[in-house]
């Protein structure tokens, strides 16, 4: 269960995982009725970098694989009538009882799922395997979600054409907390939401542009009063912007 209570970023400096400690890799699998939608952004920048590293194995598989019928039929119309297609049960139950194992956290994409945040992508980063079921159509078939999944994830209060675009912002999500992932291992901590704050204003070269400075403390090597700076600055823009979390 995750405890939404608990910063993420103790999650993920103690690495806490189905068995209480960090998987040396993670194994995710992918099951999806568009793969293409899901290869192209997780093979770029740091999602690539982490699979040639080994520190995850991703695979990314079409549910029509698992249809038995010569047309790989993978959706019907709702009992009971209503707009649109569902799901079918078949091919997600074979899929699933295929890839999973005893470690395997089956997950399921959908806009009726709890609300995806840092400190649910920090206990997730600390899974050895994820199965992600792609949800699409009008959502898939009850009793997948009645005796299959293990977690429904939303990541958001709004409507996407596909569950393979939500699994993509899922995987890069838990992925670059996960060790090694990131150049540097305070990035993850530091980012918006880890601390339950927005991450402080950054800046870069030149020191001034366009009339425009950057803050003197920035500039001052005084690590004491740089750190006091970015947390107050932190506290101020998650008033201004989300003032929903400091309550």
């Amino acid at each position: 269960m995750i405890d939404r209570n608990r910063p993420a970023f103790e999650y993920f400096t103690h690495g806490l995982g189905s068995s209480g400690e960090p998987p040396l890799a993670m194994k995710i699998d992918i099951v999806t009725l568009f793969p293409e939608i899901c290869r192209a952004p997780l093979n770029e920048s740091i999602m690539k970098r982490a699979q040639k590293k080994e520190t995850v194995d991703l695979y990314i598989h079409n549910l029509r694989d698992w249809t038995t019928d010569k047309h790989h039929v993978a959706d019907d119309a709702p009992f009971g009538g209503g707009q649109g297609m569902v799901m079918k049960p078949e091919p997600i139950f074979a899929a699933v009882e295929e890839l999973r194992n005893q470690t395997s956290k089956v997950v399921l994409m959908s806009p009726a799922g709890r609300r995806f945040d840092q400190q649910m992508a920090a206990q997730l980063s600390g899974e050895s395997h994820l199965v992600i079921i792609c949800g699409h159509y009008e959502g898939v078939d009850h009793r997948v979600i009645e005796h299959l999944v293990d977690l429904e994830i939303s990541i958001g209060d709004y409507v996407l054409t596909n569950g393979a675009i939500a699994a993509v912002v899922l995987v890069d999500a838990v992925v670059r907390l996960m060790p090694g992932v990131l150049g540097h291992e305070q990035s993850a901590v530091d980012d918006s939401f880890s601390r339950g704050l927005l991450e402080a204003p950054q800046y870069t070269r030149p020191a001034e542009f366009r009339s425009w400075k950057v803050p003197d403390v920035l500039l001052s090597g005084n690590h004491a009063e740089i750190a006091a700076w970015r947390n107050e600055q932190a506290r101020k823009r998650t008033k201004q912007n989300r003032p929903d979390l400091l309550r």
